[in-house]
Formats: structure tokens, C-alpha cells, sequence
């Protein structure tokens, strides 16, 4: 399906965007950040979640979302850091998650393609992650990347997920996004949506209802057509919102009110914009 916005669509004024998965600590945002938020509140994105890979970005993104109104945090370790989630770390993240700005833990999960860290460190890593999450009574933020039968095995040992999670850059077909959501999980739809070899991702946004999709950057990487290859930032999900709104023959409007309130759900983020 080929298909470009070279144009940034444009939101009614009176309608929001929630990017659910952004990593506004990194260096590629160092000098603009202010800008950055700006630009995405300017389009409607009007509220971030920052998310944590390791114990120094999880404190960064806490140290953010109190200081900018509309940023919220998440915190875990990454599967490629899984090394470093000791006990020790893991109090200091349960520490963090007393401040209000606090929405989520992760991104956790498994990672087969880098293997930074050896599978069953990123297994053991993940497990008691997510028994952490559920003490602290946090969704779960899930990165799944080649690893899908041992996400969906470690996820059904693991037992419900009482405040649900996401399965982050969502890149499985249709089965597992079945499975993914028969475990009270979201799927996020990032800007690979735009691409036009993601005949897969197209077929699953085709096919599952808008009740059980979030949209995300994964800022500052995977920018959507027609800006791809180039830094990710939150205003660009307009495309990923828009490009959505094409493959379910959806207004931009209808696709924007869904994602927002199923983000406001699992988030359990405020219904008015904080100012």
C-alpha cells in the first residue's frame, strides 16, 4: 500500500493525541526539548509518556514529567540492560514509583535480535519485573522483538495482569495480536505503519478493533514516511494517526478520540489536559 502524507495532517483544536511511548532523555532531544514538546502540543499531541530503559533514564524521565506539564514517565530495564536489574536496582525503581508522574513500568521484555544480555537473563529480568509492576500496580510496557512465543509463555506463567499493559511497536501478525490482547494487553502502533513493506502491521490495524490500539513514536527513532530516517519526534504521529485512520477508512477525528481515551484507560492519566 503505497501511500505518504507530505503534508503534516492537522487535529481540530478541540482533540488530542496521547504519544504513549517516547524517549524524550535521550541525547537526540538535548538541545531542543523545549521545542520539541512545544511543536507536538502545537499539533495536538498534547501529552507524552517518556519511557525508562535503565535506572539513570527512568530517574531522567521521572525528573521530567515533574517538571513539564503534560509528560508522564515510565521506569524499568530494558532487555538489553537486563544485566543490570539487580535487587538493589529494582528497589530503586520501586523508590521511583512513588512520585505521581509515574504511569508505568518498563519498557521491559525480551529482545532476540540485538541479545545484548543472554536470553535467560532477559527472561529472569522480565519475570521479576513483571511480579514488580504488579506490587506497584503499574501497567506493563512491553518490548517484544523476535521473541513473541516466549513474551506470550512468560506473560500466561506469569499470571493476570491486574492493570493491563501494552505490547509496544507492536511488530507480530495477527495471531499473536489475538493472543496479545486475550491478555488484557493494548497493542501501540508506531510510524512502521507508513511504511509500505508493513503489508503485516497494515493487516493487523486493518483488522483489530480501535478499542485495543495506542499510538506511539518510539521517538527519536522510527519516524514515519515521509520523514523516515530522520529524528522521530512527538508531532510526527499525526502521520502514524492519519495513516491509521486510512488502513480502518476512519476519520482522523475517530481514530485520534479512540487512541486517546484507551491511553487515558490503561494510564490512568487525568481526563483534562494539565496545566
Amino acid at each position: 500500500m503505497k501511500k505518504t502524507f507530505p503534508i503534516l495532517p492537522v487535529l481540530p483544536d478541540t482533540i488530542e493525541l496521547i504519544d504513549t511511548h517516547c524517549h524524550l532523555d535521550m541525547d537526540a532531544y538535548q538541545n531542543d526539548l523545549d521545542m520539541v514538546i512545544q511543536r507536538a502540543t502545537d499539533q495536538g499531541v498534547r501529552r507524552i509518556i517518556t519511557v525508562g530503559i535503565d535506572a539513570a533514564s527512568s530517574r531522567k524521565a521521572v525528573r521530567l514529567a515533574e517538571r513539564y506539564p503534560g509528560i508522564y514517565a515510565t521506569i524499568g530495564f530494558h532487555p538489553h540492560n537486563a544485566r543490570q536489574a539487580t535487587d538493589a536496582a529494582l528497589q530503586q525503581l520501586a523508590q521511583l514509583a512513588e512520585s505521581s508522574s509515574v504511569v508505568g513500568y518498563g519498557e521491559i521484555g525480551l529482545d532476540y535480535v540485538k541479545n545484548y544480555a543472554p536470553r535467560d537473563v532477559q527472561i529472569n529480568a522480565f519475570e521479576r519485573q513483571i511480579h514488580l509492576a504488579r506490587e506497584l500496580d503499574l501497567p506493563v510496557i512491553i518490548h517484544d522483538r523476535e521473541a513473541h512465543a516466549d513474551c506470550l509463555a512468560l506473560l500466561r506463567a506469569c499470571g493476570p495482569l491486574p492493570r493491563g499493559g501494552v505490547m509496544h511497536c507492536f511488530s507480530g501478525d495477527l495471531q499473536l495480536a489475538m493472543a496479545a490482547i486475550d491478555l488484557g494487553l493494548y497493542l501501540s502502533i508506531p510510524g512502521v505503519v507508513t511504511f509500505n513493506g508493513a503489508r503485516m502491521l497494515h493487516e493487523v490495524v486493518r483488522t483489530i478493533d480501535l478499542r485495543y490500539l495506542l499510538l506511539e513514536t518510539d521517538g527519536p527513532f522510527l519516524a514515519p514516511v515521509p520523514n523516515r530516517g530522520r529524528r522521530n519526534e512527538p508531532k510526527l504521529m499525526l502521520y502514524t494517526a492519519q495513516m491509521v485512520a486510512e488502513l480502518k477508512q476512519l476519520s482522523l477525528t475517530e481514530v485520534a478520540r479512540a487512541t486517546t481515551a484507551n491511553a487515558l484507560r490503561l494510564f490512568q492519566l487525568p481526563r483534562e489536559y494539565p496545566v
